[in-house]
């Protein structure tokens, strides 16, 4: 396969994953915001922070406004990281790619940008913001449907997963790390159990709170959260999850291409530096810690993916 097809469908796929992550970052800021008047401001920082886009945002508004928040990350055009811009971004991709997709496929990722675009032709409101946010998450769910049930399991199938996995990744260290800190009411708190709402807020975010539930009874503490959210392979937002899935993604097309890329060989090695400690030792450490060098490890394997399947070729 071509590189710059290799990337297309890499890239595709993060930006629908993206799609999807912010939706669900901003639901779990905009609950916050409605059930604690007074920390509303800071939930809303926390979600840009989680993003990565703070900088970004301060460029153009002053104070974290929930309504400038949420138009700035679904609807904003001239920011490339907005639902709007990643929903265009990954029909361009689509395009480039083309014969490289099932006609379901490429129908569905055409479809989830001319809807999100009709959603978000007009500032969102409250009241319709529940509404926007579903859509935007079945949109995604539809090309991931389409993308199963028709794709050949081969290295096309191959990228398109990885750019899926290393995305949702990311997403989820992030939104443990960033809101694990602004959530809790004091180091003192660390590993207690705590207030319901506030963690509900983490595991609704990373669509995991009914699995959470049905595995601990409802017993939520950070080191219970964490090992869920890190740990567990049955939970496909896990880290652990995404990780496994990325070395087999990258195994087969090992095996596809006959030859094993450093990318390979790294991703083995940050799933087995992950999974390697219990959370008893990961909190120990410090779960920040923890999180922060799984980013950047999981940014550096997305490089060298880039760099050993030459997407710029």
């Amino acid at each position: 396969m071509l590189g710059r097809t290799a990337g297309g469908l890499f890239w595709m796929f993060r930006y629908l994953e993206r799609c999807e992550n912010t939706s669900r970052l901003v639901e779990a800021g905009f609950r916050i915001a409605l059930t604690r008047n007074t920390a509303a401001e800071q939930e809303w920082m926390s979600v840009l922070d989680t993003a990565d886009v703070r900088k970004a945002y301060d460029d153009r508004y002053s104070g974290y406004n929930g309504e400038n928040v949420i138009n700035f990350l679904l609807r904003d055009r001239s920011h490339p990281a907005s639902v709007n811009s990643m929903a265009e971004a990954a029909r361009t991709n689509a395009r480039a790619v083309r014969t490289a997709l099932t006609r379901e496929v490429f129908e569905a990722v055409n479809e989830n940008y001319l809807i999100l675009r009709d959603a978000l032709a007009q500032p969102v409101r409250d009241r319709d913001l529940p509404a926007v946010l579903n859509t935007i998450r079945q949109q995604s769910a539809l090309v991931r449907g389409a993308l199963h049930g028709t794709m050949l399991r081969n290295d096309i199938y191959d990228f398109a997963r990885l750019g899926t996995f290393l995305e949702r990744a990311d997403n989820t260290a992030r939104i443990l790390d960033v809101k694990y800190y602004v959530l809790l009411p004091s180091v003192a708190h660390v590993g207690a159990a705590l207030d319901n709402v506030q963690w509900e807020t983490i595991l609704r975010a990373l669509s995991s709170l009914r699995a959470y539930r049905w595995l601990t009874q409802d017993k939520m503490t950070a080191q219970g959260i964490g090992e869920f959210l890190i740990l567990d392979k049955r939970l496909p937002r896990s880290l652990a999850f995404c990780s496994a899935a990325i070395t087999s993604n990258l195994g087969e097309i090992a095996k596809e291409y006959g030859e094993e890329t450093p990318s390979t060989q790294l991703a083995i090695e940050n799933e087995t530096r992950l999974t390697s400690k219990p959370i008893e030792k990961i909190m120990e450490f410090g779960l920040h810690e923890t999180l922060d060098a799984f980013i950047r490890s999981n940014n550096t394997l997305a490089e060298q993916i880039e760099r050993d399947y030459r997407f710029n070729e």
